[in-house]
């Protein structure tokens, strides 16, 4: 029997009743991987800049890279909710542009989109993306678009004003129909305190253990990025260093004439039965001359 589709009312619902486990994925392989081993949410995340395509911060990412890779995810994931990231200016210029964004993630095969930040102009992008009916995901504290602006990554409400304002924003989020919070690189007291007082899950990436549930990126938890590694990150595997051995392996057993060997050349040994054959019975074989 197949399990249950994940959908956002169930999401909503898990913050009485379980964790919830939330992972990035970018590709058919990665999700269906994801899909399988139980994660509720796949995010495609705007980290797919670093982390596939090789940029300093997301910045540079655009709606069109966001909508390749969901369509790619969307395909791997038959169980977990998918949730793509809209990237920098997809929702900044105008609310009618923004509505019309997170339509495309949706034709996509996304089932919500998510929206960095809560100030009041955030605040009325999500309510016309919420009125077109496409489910929204929150995400305040460290919002990686918003990296010059915040002076660089950094914890966010260490201080009372900041994190007041990180309460307020959480409840204007809660407010305006939103149906979980990411809360990235804020205090744990903090995140607990946000997670106590509104009713959405709240999902945690360097914000401590009380929040509903936590998310990590595909290639931090498995170890296949070798750029920054934030405290936060936990290695569940080093598959970098296994990938990069077995392709070291592969390039000697090539120079030294080992690959391939008898087990792996079947099609070659047909083909050159087949030729002896042709030759045996007085067949000439003439090879194209060069042009």
């Amino acid at each position: 029997m197949a399990a249950q589709k994940i959908t956002v009312p169930a999401i909503r619902a898990m913050k009485q009743t379980q964790r919830i486990g939330m992972i990035t994925a970018y590709d058919y392989p990665s999700a269906k991987l994801a899909d399988a081993a139980g994660a509720d949410i796949i995010l495609v995340g705007d980290s797919l800049g670093m982390v596939i395509l090789g940029y300093p911060d997301t910045l540079s990412v655009t709606v069109d890279d966001m909508l390749h890779h969901t369509r790619a995810a969307a395909r791997g994931a038959s169980r977990s909710l998918i949730v793509g990231d809209m990237p920098y200016m997809s929702y900044h210029v105008s609310v009618e542009e923004s509505v019309r964004n997170a339509g495309l993630f949706v034709q996509a095969g996304a089932h919500a989109v998510k929206i960095e930040g809560g100030k009041p102009s955030r605040i009325r992008v999500i309510e016309a993306v919420l009125d077109a009916e496409i489910p929204v995901m929150g995400h305040i504290g460290l919002t990686p678009q918003s990296v010059n602006a915040l002076g660089g990554f950094k914890v966010q409400g260490k201080g009372a004003d900041d994190a007041r304002r990180l309460i307020d924003e959480a409840a204007a989020l809660e407010q305006a129909g939103c149906f979980a919070l990411v809360l990235e690189c804020v205090p744990s007291e903090l995140a607990s305190l946000i997670t106590e007082r509104i009713s959405i899950p709240t999902i945690g990436i360097g914000a401590g253990i009380h929040c509903d549930g936590q998310v990590l990126v595909y290639h931090d938890l498995l170890g296949l990025y070798d750029g920054h590694k934030p405290k936060f990150v936990r290695r569940y595997a080093q598959i970098g260093a296994d990938i990069q051995a077995a392709i070291e392996r592969y390039l000697a057993d090539v120079r030294e004439a080992r690959f391939p060997d008898d087990q792996t050349e079947a099609f070659h040994v047909a083909l050159d039965d087949e030729l002896r054959e042709l030759y045996g019975g007085g067949v000439v074989i003439e090879m194209p001359k060069a042009k």
